[in-house]
């Protein structure tokens, strides 16, 4: 059989527009491919600093091997480092299908007064959005109908603040600045406290709540996106690295 090649890692072109540039980079995710194996082949630990998320990351684009959500956000931040008008921030949903709980993450994106995501996921609408999106909320909306037609409902949003473009920073990834139990609240209501938070990002004011602290270990739910089938060697796989 022909082996498989290794797809090549992007690079930005001047000519290429910020949507090119980031379409470019979720092309390449989809040629790694999402991975179904039930081993995790990178260990992601979330409270690492982002300094060893990109030599994880560096990892990922030698190996060419297959990825999950998790992954997929630490290579979109790669991917993206050096683009100062691209803003990435971490945003993680919990759901809840059939008795069961499930936790995923995509890499939001704010630029030029647009929001979008990178990802992966096993369903084509949980992982990358294009970047048209005029306000986090229409985003998270966007996530919460996609959601809907696997007749998950989303419990909870949490939102993490912009990840620095410095590589070598030995700051970690603040991945729940903003915690949202959704399934409690009007969208009204989930709106204002998006929107308010959008705002405080944007002007940059807002400062890491985990950054001096060591995460809590939280419970775990079974792990990423719709659905599985009952038993699969995967789930044990997965739990390490959602939360």
């Amino acid at each position: 059989c022909v082996q498989p090649s290794v797809p090549p890692v992007p690079n930005y072109k001047l000519s290429m527009s910020i949507p090119e540039w980031l379409q470019a980079i979720q092309t390449y995710m989809k040629m790694l491919q999402y991975n179904h194996t039930g081993t995790q082949f990178f260990e992601i630990r979330k409270t690492r600093p982002l300094s060893g998320l990109m030599e994880t990351a560096k990892e990922m684009t030698r190996e060419s091997l297959p990825i999950k959500c998790l992954e997929a956000v630490i290579l979109g931040i790669y991917l993206t480092n050096g683009q100062p008008s691209v803003e990435r921030f971490p945003i993680s949903f919990k759901t809840h299908f059939s008795g069961n709980y499930f936790h995923h993450v995509v890499l939001g994106i704010y630029c030029n007064g647009r929001y979008g995501s990178l990802g992966m996921s096993r369903r084509s609408d949980l992982m990358d959005k294009p970047l048209t999106y005029r306000t986090l909320s229409d985003l998270i909306f966007e996530f919460e109908d996609s959601y809907k037609k696997y007749l998950h409902s989303v419990k909870k949003v949490k939102i993490g603040l912009y990840v620095p473009h410095e590589p070598h920073s030995f700051q970690p990834i603040e991945w729940k600045q903003l915690v949202l139990n959704v399934s409690k609240m009007m969208r009204t209501e989930v709106r204002k406290e998006l929107e308010k938070f959008a705002r405080d990002m944007r002007m940059k004011i807002l400062k890491p709540s985990s950054a001096h602290s060591p995460m809590k270990e939280r419970p775990r739910g079974k792990s990423l996106s719709p659905r599985r089938r009952p038993g699969s060697p995967q789930r044990r796989a997965c739990r390490r690295d959602k939360s």
